[in-house]
Formats: C-alpha cells, structure tokens, sequence
C-alpha cells in the first residue's frame, strides 16, 4: 500500500480526492491536515510514502510546508497540488524539493497515477509545468552541456527523461544500483542542474529524447 497524507484546505478537494484515493486498491490516505503548519506534524509523525500538497494555505503555506519538512525528513516525496502556475508558486514549490507537480483541474485517476509513479522514483509534472521549465533553461545557442557526458550518462539521461526510477535504469542496463547513483549524480553536475526535473526539462528542450 502506498501511504498517502493529504494537506489542503478546501474541505471538498479533500473529500473528493482522499475518497477516490482510498478506494484504490493500493493507496492508503492515511492522515489529512486543513493547514500547512498540521501537515507538517503530520507529515513528520506518521511518514507516509508520499505527501500530497495544496500550495495556497492561510499560516504555513505549502512552500514552506515543504521546506520544514525535507529539512526534518529529506527522503520525503511531495506532490504539489495546486490551481496555480504562477511563476513565483511554481517555482520555490519546485526549488523547495517538492518531486512532483499537479494541477486540480487533473482527472482523479490521473492524480492517482502520479502519486504511483513519484512512489516508484519518478517526477511527474503538468505539461505546462514542464513548458515553463523549458522556457527558463539557457538557450540552445550556448555550447551544449551534456557534449561533457560520457555515452553511458547519455544513456542514463535518456532513461531518466523517461521517467525511469534508479533500478529500473539498472535492469535495463544491466550495471549495479550503486553505479547507477554515481551516472546520476554526474549527468546532474555535467549538465548544471540540481535534480531529475531539471535533467528531464535539459533532454527535451535539447532533443535528447
């Protein structure tokens, strides 16, 4: 089962979301808070394996709900779930380590996809999201970075844009976990980026993928 803590402070969303969520076979909503500052004890208390986010919250908003919460807890997944693509929510939600990125407007089963995927390692983002990102990386004009990476961190890179967790880039390319980790952390620093989105947003806007 995958652990769910729901933090948001529209009484309905919760209601409707956290009903369509249990009812999945293998999600759980184990603990909902109406506040950012609860949904950080919450979070904190009961760890679930991920935590669903509403960013506009009156006292502790979800940014830096976030923040409190990988400072306490860095192994968290946060999943973003908000109305907003504003630049200035966007983008400290993300610089703030949330993995993932929704909007409500997304279909239920959709969000209960996400919450799969970000539970199995992925960055799962709204196309918009991602339009955005790619938009504020450097132009194409620049020397390419990822001209420094070696063939195996291309592969890597291509795997991960993907949408492929650790393990699954170890299976299909038949090299141990442990190395894997180290050609992530590589493709990270070679390509200037601090996570997986941000490597995700590099292979599209530069034809990697």
């Amino acid at each position: 089962m995958i652990k769910v803590v729901f933090v948001d402070d529209h009484e309905m969303v919760r209601i409707g979301v956290s009903s369509y969520l249990s009812a999945q076979e293998d999600i759980d909503v184990i603990g909902e808070a109406d506040n950012g500052e609860d949904g950080v004890r919450l979070a904190l208390d009961l760890r679930p394996d991920i935590i669903l986010m509403d960013l506009v919250m009156e006292g502790v908003n979800g940014v830096e709900a976030t923040k409190r919460i990988l400072n306490e807890w860095p192994e968290a997944k946060i999943v973003i779930i908000t109305s907003f693509l504003d630049d200035d929510k966007l983008y400290p939600a993300l610089e703030a380590g949330a993995t993932s990125y929704l909007l409500k407007t997304s279909k239920a089963k959709d969000i209960a996809e996400a919450i799969r995927a970000t539970h199995q390692g992925q960055s799962i983002l709204e196309p918009e999201v991602t339009g955005k990102l790619m938009n504020r990386m450097r132009t194409p004009t620049e020397e390419p970075l990822h001209d420094s990476l070696t063939q195996r961190e291309k592969e890597v890179l291509m795997l991960i844009a993907q949408g492929k967790s650790n393990q699954e880039i170890a299976d299909e390319l038949f090299i141990a976990l442990k190395t894997v980790k180290v050609h992530v952390s590589n493709v990270l620093s070679k390509l200037e980026v601090h996570d997986r989105t941000q490597a995700v947003v590099y292979a599209f806007k530069h034809d990697i993928v």
